[in-house]
């Protein structure tokens, strides 16, 4: 910000979550506010509380903002928008932001600890595999942050609140960055681990001449799926599926006949 003058957001999954969490939060290690640490007054031009927004002297801007409500930032173009959590967050504020970046040159940053293998596992796949991207993932091991003791006193007290299964689920999506790890409550997460150890989960392309049946899970105010399978021999085969939200049926009925098989 202090080499290119434009505006930056620090976004987190929700608004509400952006105040507790970066505007009004303290180092503990400081006993300041995180924004007075990251940013000195001395470079600060104005300080605007409620809407969580710092004007720097040099005319840059910087705010805490959520993918929640993406759609009311329209106008303000930013330079740079850093996604915290964004695991957690709604990925259509990158799909929003995107041309936005692209048109003016800026740039993104993604950060998060995992939740399953949802959008931003594909993003950290990606970028690893892209040269244009820069894509990394660092376990306590790595940087060292919490001593290893403490790790081993958060899994005896979280066996003992939550049983062996979720204890180590947690341990390993939060310390070590497991993308495969259990999200906690979750119903299929052994079964899941338990078919790609078995090396059940590959790509299964569609068999010609062999019939497809679909099995759909209808959603109303969240989203419909459509499994497709086939039977081979005595085994199902998922060889494709299907995701929306917000249409009706006529969108997945011309979805489904465009489709190579019936």
């Amino acid at each position: 910000m202090m080499t290119r003058v434009g505006s930056v957001w620090h976004m987190l999954p929700q608004a509400n979550q952006s105040r507790k969490a970066i505007w009004d939060a303290v180092n503990p290690h400081t006993g300041r506010r995180r924004i007075d640490d990251a940013f000195p007054l001395e470079l600060r031009e104005s300080t605007r509380e409620q809407d969580m927004f710092i004007r720097f002297k040099n005319g840059s801007t910087w705010q805490v903002v959520g993918s929640d409500n993406y759609n009311s930032l329209v106008g303000s173009p930013p330079v740079g928008v850093v996604f915290s959590e964004y695991a957690m967050a709604d990925p259509n504020a990158w799909a929003f932001l995107r041309p936005i970046l692209a048109e003016n040159g800026g740039w993104a940053i993604f950060i998060s600890t995992p939740r399953g293998r949802n959008h931003f596992a594909r993003l950290v796949d990606y970028a690893r595999k892209d040269p244009d991207w820069f894509g990394q993932v660092l376990t306590v091991e790595d940087t060292k942050a919490i001593p290893m003791d403490t790790i081993a006193r958060e899994r005896k007290e979280l066996r003992m609140e939550r049983g062996d299964k979720e204890a180590e689920a947690i341990i390993r999506q939060e310390y070590y960055c497991d993308f495969d790890a259990d999200i906690p409550g979750a119903y299929y997460g052994e079964l899941i681990r338990s078919a790609e150890l078995n090396g059940r989960i590959a790509e299964f392309p569609h068999v010609i001449g062999q019939p497809v049946g679909t099995a759909w899970d209808i959603g109303v105010g969240d989203s419909t799926v459509i499994w497709f399978y086939q039977l081979i021999g005595h085994k199902v085969r998922i060889i494709n599926v299907l995701e929306g939200s917000g249409v009706g049926l006529d969108w997945y009925a011309k979805k489904l006949l465009a489709l190579d098989y019936v």
